[in-house]
């Protein structure tokens, strides 16, 4: 046990990130906590110059071409996204590691090699990354959210930190997680918690929530996540962004910490958070092309297909037909959630495609035995970590758990039990139950092929990220929308729809039945007043490793998307 107090450790943690913000970029006069909204406030807020908003109000193609051609120099572009990213984590407490003079060396030496050689190191030549926490970065803490992590910088990179930089790209901060990584939402007792920059009453997401709330903000231009059970797409849901979860094992996860590693059936994927299609594209290509089964035994030896991008298996992008999960038969989505798939049907249907629905089947069941698998192993993996510093697990993600003293923190930890795990033959059991239950959802899936008119079965889903828009702190409580397609390791992505919450479209209305408890409850919670701003979002989902499908095809919906939104 260590001799200083875990509060006194995580008080120096957080002193030490203050001193790493430069003085001239803290804000004089911070909004008042009652002002929501603070998307807008970085652009407004006098700290920036009018360049440096173009700049960070640009997509990834756009600076690529304008870093590629020598128009902004990389140094101009990763001081502007510095600064915004200090401006945004003063609003919405979105970063754990701040590392920018180190980010501008690098960035003074990508400018000197395109003035020497006329040339960019590789397709992300000088473009600003942020790295969500529990990814290495060699010299930095990769705590986590946990306390006993602070002051043990990593002795290298992750895999993926070197394929980005070897592309050009140029890391400068790392983003903030819940404890654990298995929340839906971002507090740790190190960091505290992000806020969401539609509105600073509901939750940035999680586990990647700072990523999440980063991007939104122009703070970054391009994120790099984790998602076991939805960590990519709900802060890219609830944050209105564009974010990609691969099938298991397209890119390197070596050099990542987390929780439960060893853990082999339901695989932890990397994927980006941005504010295109057109970005997650090229990170997916730029990644795929540096090779990255060399960096990790596990990674799948397959390039990226452009050709499955432009969908060769799916009629060309022409008359495609989609199903739309309105519901997983435990829940029933909030009204602006419907509202959101019932747009894209909209969209769909001018465009000239197909739209059916479609029947769950056995989400329930796969959701609970993802659930117990990931739990096999009982606390011990969390239980080691915590003992390093004594402080207590966070028993949810509440606003009262800021609340609480040390008195009150003792009180939580002794209520605290090592949780136990199952046996060998215990989780042989349920993976043998996941397999047969992984088959039948393709044989459901194959099936629909008498459904569509189209000779094909559906080609893709288009489903909730969750029975909710971007929930009051401490309410995201619901995660098997987006786990389910975890645990079927289903490639799928978050887009988002162009419309936010609206209190008269999105009234609450009566119903007469429900599928349980929770889905009551669920029910009973919404009040539109309380998700004031919140952004609409869908997900679009394909069968395992047609990634390159799933993205092309969640380009066809967001086109379809962005011409209704134009045409009306």
């Amino acid at each position: 046990m260590p001799d200083t107090s875990w509060q006194d450790r995580a008080a120096a943690k957080r002193r030490q990130q203050l001193d790493s913000i430069p003085k001239d970029w803290v804000l004089p006069n911070l909004p008042p906590r009652s002002q929501l909204d603070v998307n807008e406030y970085p652009r407004k807020c006098g700290l920036l110059t009018a360049k440096e908003v173009q700049i960070t109000e640009s997509s990834v193609e756009t600076l690529l071409v304008n870093l590629s051609q020598g128009t902004w120099s990389s140094v101009e572009v990763t001081t502007a996204f510095s600064k915004r990213a200090v401006i945004a984590h003063q609003l919405v407490n979105c970063l754990t590691e701040i590392f920018i003079e180190r980010a501008l060396e690098r960035a003074a030496g990508l400018d000197e090699h395109f003035k020497s050689t006329g040339q960019v190191v590789g397709p992300l030549h000088g473009l600003p990354v942020s790295i969500k926490d529990m990814l290495m970065i060699k010299g930095l803490d990769t705590t986590n959210g946990y306390v006993g992590r602070i002051n043990q910088p990593a002795p290298k990179n992750a895999a993926l930190v070197d394929i980005l930089e070897s592309l050009g790209a140029v890391p400068y901060v790392k983003t903030n997680i819940p404890q654990t990584l298995m929340w839906g939402e971002s507090y740790n007792h190190i960091f505290g918690r992000t806020l969401n920059p539609f509105n600073r009453n509901l939750t940035a997401g999680g586990s990647s929530g700072g990523e999440g709330a980063l991007v939104a903000m122009r703070g970054s231009p391009l994120g790099l996540g984790s998602d076991i059970g939805g960590s990519i797409r709900i802060p890219a849901a609830f944050n209105s962004l564009y974010g990609f979860r691969p099938s298991y094992n397209r890119l390197p996860t070596t050099g990542s910490v987390g929780s439960g590693v060893g853990q082999n059936t339901i695989y932890p994927v990397y994927g980006p958070l941005t504010t295109s299609m057109d970005g997650i594209k090229t990170f997916m290509r730029s990644i795929l092309s540096k090779e990255p089964w060399e960096y990790d035994p596990l990674v799948i030896r397959k390039r990226w297909d452009e050709a499955e991008c432009q969908l060769r298996d799916h009629n060309n992008g022409k008359e495609l037909c989609f199903a739309i999960l309105w519901d997983d038969g435990s829940i029933v989505p909030h009204p602006p959630v419907t509202r959101g798939l019932e747009i894209a049907k909209a969209a769909l249907l001018r465009a000239g495609h197909k739209v059916i629905d479609w029947k769950p089947t056995n989400h329930a069941e796969l959701c609970r035995l993802g659930w117990e698998i990931l739990a096999a192993g009982g606390s011990a993996d969390v239980d080691a970590v915590l003992a390093t510093s004594g402080e207590p697990l966070i028993p949810d993600m509440s606003l009262e758990v800021e609340k609480f003293d040390a008195e009150a923190w003792q009180r939580v930890k002794n209520t605290q039990v090592p949780r136990p795990g199952l046996t060998t033959h215990e989780l042989w059991q349920l993976n043998g139950k996941l397999r047969q239950l992984r088959h039948e959802y393709l044989d459901h899936w194959r099936e629909t092929i008498s459904e569509t008119g189209t000779g094909r079965p559906v080609d893709a889903i288009i489903a909730p990220v969750a029975p909710f828009v971007a929930t009051p702190h401490g309410k995201n409580r619901h995660y098997n929308y987006t786990f389910i397609w975890n645990v079927l390791d289903y490639p799928c992505c978050a887009i988002p729809v162009g419309s936010k919450v609206d209190p008269q479209l999105d009234a609450k209305r009566p119903r007469a039945s429900f599928y349980g408890d929770a889905d009551r409850q669920n029910w009973d919670s919404y009040d539109p007043d309380d998700f004031i701003n919140a952004p609409l979002s869908i997900h679009i989902v394909s069968r395992t490793l047609e990634d390159e499908a799933v993205v092309g095809i969640s380009e066809v919906v967001d086109n379809a998307l962005k011409a209704r939104e134009s045409a009306i």
